[in-house]
């Protein structure tokens, strides 16, 4: 039998070359996050460097979609309070049954499949939503289309207290593709026409999904 040679102490790396090999792979970490994760992700570029690299603008586009979705969703649940106005707890706890009653709704079979078709005109500067209520693993086909222009879209879902985005894109004409629920919530498309003129929305979607609505 061939026994393999233990390697001597003067093979084994030193305290001092671990320690020197830990801090060349720590900076080396450091230098990625700065350099490609913050700026792709956050639009935060300390250096520079991202920028050339064209990473921090997809960091401002993933930041500005999702701030801008976020803005019309709660624009949209403020419209939607009654007229007494109730306080931030009667707010929260308006929020909760909402959710509670979805994810009941939401909680059942997947539905039959279903075909739709949505036209939305947007007017300069200004962004629609439109959700499919979709339960965990239920997929959907889809292709929207713009005429006129160009638009910035966020895929996304929400519901049950998660959230979800699928894709992200900016001067897009157009997209197709599928969507499987995540989770059992609303899933589905925000676009902001950040154009001069009026642009025209079509959607077209065919999957197994109890309702279609436009959020805002």
């Amino acid at each position: 039998m061939y026994n393999t040679d233990m390697p001597s102490r003067a093979e084994l790396p030193t305290s001092g070359q671990l320690v020197r090999s830990t801090i060349i792979a720590v900076v080396a970490a450091a230098a990625i996050l700065v350099t490609i994760v913050l700026p792709a992700e956050y639009a935060i570029d300390p250096t520079g460097i991202g920028r050339a690299l064209g990473l921090t603008e997809m960091g401002e586009i993933k930041s500005q979609l999702a701030a801008e979705a976020e803005q019309d969703r709660r624009k949209d649940q403020q419209g939607a309070i009654s007229p007494a106005a109730p306080g931030p707890r009667s707010s929260l706890m308006g929020q909760i049954f909402a959710e509670l009653l979805i994810g009941s709704a939401n909680a059942q079979t997947a539905p039959a499949p279903r075909t739709d078709e949505v036209t939305i005109v947007l007017k300069p500067g200004q962004g629609a939503e439109v959700k499919l209520a979709m339960v965990k693993g239920a997929k959907a086909d889809f292709s929207w289309t713009v005429t006129g222009g160009v638009v910035n879209f966020d895929l996304h879902g929400d519901g049950g207290g998660q959230e979800t985005s699928y894709e992200k894109g900016r001067g897009a004409s157009s997209d197709q593709g599928t969507v499987t629920a995540a989770f059992d919530g609303n899933h589905g498309w925000f676009w902001r026409n950040r154009g001069t003129g009026d642009v025209t929305v079509t959607l077209r979607t065919n999957g197994s999904y109890a309702d279609i609505k436009r959020m805002i």
